[in-house]
């Protein structure tokens, strides 16, 4: 088998597959659904707030095209909520633990991440500035200097990879993962999901429950947007990447990964099966043995574009 052992800011990962933030929980529910947590890369957990959340009304959810549309608003127990009734079993996890934290303000964010630095079994820290679920949550995400001050607050109070999660609704992502590098980030993960919206004409109704209607598009039909925006920030930036849009099987993980991607986070797929990454990381050194290929390491940003071929 082939060396699929990735080093993502400091962390060492047995493999580059990660489950995505909102996708998987905690990863406390794995283990009765038999999926064995030491076989992926890592755990990113659903969005942490300050307050405990219910989330928007229902629907929450609705199928699309090559895709999923959905609108959860969040729903978590809270900062203190989390400590006492997750982290106990979260910190047990046999793969790296990154907590996804999301605030309303910048003092918000500040809370959220000393509060987990001081916590045991924690490995990296993911600021979510791009969801647009949270009350000026994604406001971070789209504003440069408002996330460069706000990666660089957070970054003076944790010494934990600090990795902060992009979204794909701006005009210039480059310019957003710029701030994000000038800040202090360690790693950038991106992206998160597109707005969308889904519309019942009859009804004249949208088919989400959300205050306006809308929601965040996942899944496989955002996978080449994902990937234009990777190779975007790859030049314009020298942090590690995390690839995240659309990623369903091995072969998807070695084209994020061609384009720039040090790891991925797998997300929609882990909805119709949730051995999915497992099956994926388990693919992976399948594949890569089956192509001859050395530590998977060596294939990260090796994309070549029509220009690279000029004198």
């Amino acid at each position: 088998m082939s060396d699929v052992a990735v080093r993502l800011a400091g962390l060492e990962l047995n493999n580059p597959v990660l489950v995505a933030s909102g996708t998987y929980g905690a990863g406390l529910e794995a283990g009765g659904m038999g999926v064995d947590l030491s076989r992926i890369g890592g755990v990113v957990t659903k969005s942490v707030t300050s307050q405990r959340r219910r989330g928007n009304p229902p629907p929450r959810i609705h199928e699309t095209a090559s895709g999923m549309l959905n609108s959860i608003g969040i729903m978590n127990p809270g900062l203190e909520g989390f400590i006492e009734e997750v982290m106990p079993r979260f910190r047990e996890l046999p793969c790296a633990r990154i907590i996804n934290v999301a605030g309303e303000s910048e003092p918000d964010f500040v809370t959220l991440t000393r509060a987990f630095d001081e916590q045991d079994g924690v490995d990296a820290i993911e600021l979510n500035v791009s969801c647009p679920n949270v009350s000026g949550g994604m406001d971070y995400g789209t504003d440069p200097d408002a996330l460069e001050s706000l990666v660089a607050r957070c970054r003076a109070v944790t010494g934990l990879p600090l990795i902060a999660k992009l979204t794909p609704n701006v005009t210039d992502i480059r310019s957003i993962a710029r701030a994000a590098e000038r800040g202090g980030a360690d790693a950038i993960a991106l992206v998160n999901t597109y707005v969308g919206m889904a519309v019942d004409w009859r009804g004249r109704r949208p088919e989400l429950g959300s205050p306006t209607g809308e929601g965040g598009l996942s899944g496989p039909a955002i996978k080449p947007l994902a990937l234009a925006c990777l190779r975007r920030v790859r030049e314009a930036v020298s942090l590690p990447l995390i690839g995240i849009g659309g990623i369903m099987d091995a072969e998807d993980v070695l084209e994020f990964m061609v384009v720039g991607a040090t790891a991925v986070q797998v997300g929609t797929s882990s909805f119709r099966d949730p051995m999915t990454p497992v099956t994926i990381a388990s693919d992976i050194a399948r594949l890569a043995a089956a192509e001859g290929m050395g530590p998977l390491s060596e294939i990260v940003g090796t994309l070549k574009v029509p220009r690279d071929s000029h004198p």
